[in-house]
């Protein structure tokens, strides 16, 4: 397989009536900007959304929760042992210096990890006992903070739980959640081709990713995640190395007509696609394909697939 291109993503999503990222250091209160009204959402959280969806899937994933033989949730050290018995580690010395993998073990190591697609995607930190063993790979996919494409107003609801709050007590215990009317998230990312080199990460795996951020988000069904749909997604794949246009995510803007924090669905605006296409069509001679897949309910001011056929770009739509 071959070892995926230089390439931007824009994946749009919105939740209305939720909480898309709490902050555990602020009493799970949705991640505002204080300054811009924003929502603000980790890439940590759109990762294990991806991470999610490809376990669901059934794939071999490094970063997720592991126990120990004692039961207690493992450390970074203890999964890659997983990783390291399939490799035959050495015994230690007899100095008593900690174990050291031969140059063959080593290899054989490093490409047990890189069989979790999440490595090959996200790269990793893996830290070791044992002497050379410990790895660390930059990932080829990095994604920006995403944010909501309008200010949004943060609601506060209050409510009885299920159970006692004490034994021989009458009374119920008592919630408060945080929860966002409606949110409509942007994300950029980029596929940097140089640490695919490292990591493996192919042309395939990429298309895997696209299918895991659209299908992961629809599929992230809990009490505060319900709800969530994905709106756009846009790959553009470059034909050179070390070439991107970069901030691909400032060129699309979410139009409506009420104040920002009024916004309650996605009809309550529509995508403006002008200066997108425009910086598109300026630089195709450097674009290989571009990749749309568009939810039904998304406004837009241009028809986005038939301006990129027009103007002579290769474009893939998603159905």
């Amino acid at each position: 397989m071959s070892i995926a291109k230089r390439s931007e993503i824009i994946f749009l999503y919105d939740i209305a009536w939720g909480n898309p990222n709490g902050d555990p250091n602020d009493a799970n209160k949705p991640r505002i900007d204080v300054e811009t009204g924003l929502n603000i959402v980790t890439d940590v959280r759109l990762k294990r959304t991806v991470r999610d969806e490809l376990i669901a899937r059934g794939y071999e994933i490094l970063v997720k929760d592991t126990m120990t033989e004692s039961r207690t949730l493992a450390d970074g050290k203890h999964r890659g042992m997983d990783f390291l018995s399939e490799s035959g580690k050495v015994k230690a010395n007899k100095k008593g210096d900690k174990e050291k993998l031969t140059q063959e073990e080593l290899e054989a190591f490093k490409n047990n990890v890189k069989q979790c697609v999440d490595i090959r995607m996200f790269g990793c930190v893996l830290p070791s006992d044992i002497k050379n063993a410990s790895l660390q790979y930059t990932g080829p996919v990095q994604f920006k903070m995403g944010y909501s494409m309008h200010p949004v107003k943060l609601e506060f609801v209050k409510g009885t739980g299920a159970f006692a709050s004490g034994e021989g007590k009458d009374q119920k215990t008592f919630r408060q959640e945080y929860f966002l009317p409606y949110s409509l998230i942007n994300f950029y990312g980029i596929v940097n081709d140089r640490a695919a080199e490292y990591t493996g990460l192919t042309e395939h795996d990429v298309t895997l990713l696209l299918d895991a951020l659209w299908s992961g988000t629809r599929n992230l069904i809990t009490r505060t995640k319900a709800g969530q749909v994905p709106r756009l997604l846009i790959s553009v794949s470059y034909r050179a190395k070390d070439f991107y246009i970069g901030g691909l995510d400032k060129k699309i803007k979410f139009e409506y007509a009420m104040s920002g924090e009024a916004v309650r669905a996605i009809s309550d605006g529509e995508i403006q696609f002008d200066k997108l296409i425009e910086c598109l069509v300026n630089n195709k001679e450097h674009i290989d394909t571009v990749t749309i897949r568009i939810d039904s309910e998304l406004k837009s001011d241009i028809d986005l697939v038939e301006e990129l056929k027009k103007s002579g770009i290769r474009v893939d739509v998603i159905a």
